[in-house]
């Protein structure tokens, strides 16, 4: 059986004022923790039903390439000795401007990774201040062309919009910029005040300016239209890709496919079973891998969660639901089971039934997390 595979690095050079992810500046125990993380996959390997692959990889964070090149090298080596990657599958690593350099690329490039996601936010480095990060512009390209010289990868950068004090012209020349250098896929993001972050506490405070309802609205709909307009496919709420450049990591976790997560905090979805890591660094390490520690916590999906979630989840997606996968996956027709949402959302426009799919609408893709909730 294929599933996926993530692996969490917490460790970041800085906490960015918006980020609500289970991450810290850079910690004095890197070493400790990935030797956790091998106990915890040399586990997991064991855990395994025979046959089990790996179709897709993704190294997130945090930031995993603030580890230093022997750390990288040992951790990368263990992920191929644990586990029986499919020959064409998917490696994805996450990193930062400035935190990408010859000497780790090298060590990189030993592994088979296909594609990497590059951090940027804004080409502004005035935006980028207000943010909290500590990279610039310059350092996003440097490292852009270090990657293109060095490696053959996939390339996906991250933007946001309704960012304080940004407008949309300032977004527009982002999404100018980035183009320009011919990148393979875009995540592209609205700020959300996250409770726990920077941020949120500014907000309370009443010092953040904060972007209203219609600035969002507009500066989304202009990245859907110049993308589209670039020869990218918006396949998903907030990703756009190059024709066949799209995450097929992700698409795991939208179409409520089975997956591990390894490290600090991480979830997995195995068995109809959800669990999820310790979040404690110190019980992590104490842990030394022993899975019963490990995990948590464990909530089993009855039938009728699996379906909320294949619906609220696979209708983020552009393509949206194909109605025949949803019978045959539980044995109910969609229309048995939610005929009263989807009659009404279709009604006033805001799902679209086209044969044996169901998706949102382009007015749907503003409204849909009322959409979801009414799955919920």
């Amino acid at each position: 059986m294929p599933i996926g595979l993530y692996i969490h690095i917490p460790f970041c050079a800085s906490k960015c004022y918006y980020c609500d992810f289970l991450s810290f500046k850079r910690h004095e125990k890197q070493e400790a923790y990935v030797d956790a993380l091998i106990q915890e996959m040399e586990q997991t390997k064991k855990d395994l039903v025979s046959g089990t692959t790996i179709k897709s990889i993704f190294i997130g964070g945090g930031t995993p390439t603030v580890l230093p090149p022997l750390l990288l090298d040992k951790l990368l080596k263990a992920v191929v000795s644990c586990f029986n990657i499919e020959p064409d599958a998917e490696w994805t690593i996450e990193a930062n401007p400035g935190t990408i350099d010859i000497e780790k690329l090298q060590v990189l490039r030993k592994y088979p990774i296909t594609r990497i996601s590059l951090g940027l936010q804004s080409t502004h480095d005035d935006l980028l201040r207000k943010i909290g990060r500590i990279h610039t512009f310059k350092d996003w390209e440097e490292s852009i062309g270090l990657i293109k010289q060095h490696t053959s990868w996939e390339i996906n950068t991250d933007l946001m919009f309704a960012l304080p004090g940004q407008t949309e012209e300032a977004f527009l020349e982002t999404l100018n910029t980035v183009t320009a250098y011919d990148i393979d896929h875009l995540s592209v993001y609205a700020l959300i005040i996250e409770e726990g972050t920077t941020f949120y506490k500014l907000y309370e405070e009443g010092k953040l300016e904060v972007a209203s309802d219609e600035l969002d609205r507009r500066m989304y709909h202009t990245a859907q239209r110049y993308l589209n307009d670039k020869g990218y496919i918006q396949y998903e709420i907030s990703n756009w890709s190059k024709p066949d450049k799209s995450c097929k990591h992700n698409a795991i976790y939208w179409q409520l496919e089975p997956y591990i997560g390894i490290g600090l905090g991480a979830h997995s979805l195995m068995n109809h079973a959800r669990y999820y890591n310790e979040t404690n660094m110190e019980a992590y390490l104490s842990a030394a891998g022993n899975l019963s520690l490990l995990r948590k916590e464990e909530e089993k999906l009855t039938k009728e969660m699996a379906m909320q979630e294949y619906m609220f989840l696979g209708l983020r997606l552009l393509q949206g639901i194909d109605t025949l996968a949803f019978e045959k996956r539980f044995g109910e027709s969609v229309w048995q089971v939610y005929n009263e949402q989807l009659t009404k959302w279709i009604k006033y426009n805001v799902l679209v039934k086209d044969k044996e799919r169901i998706y949102l609408s382009p007015y749907g893709l503003d409204v849909c997390n009322e959409v979801f909730a009414s799955f919920l």
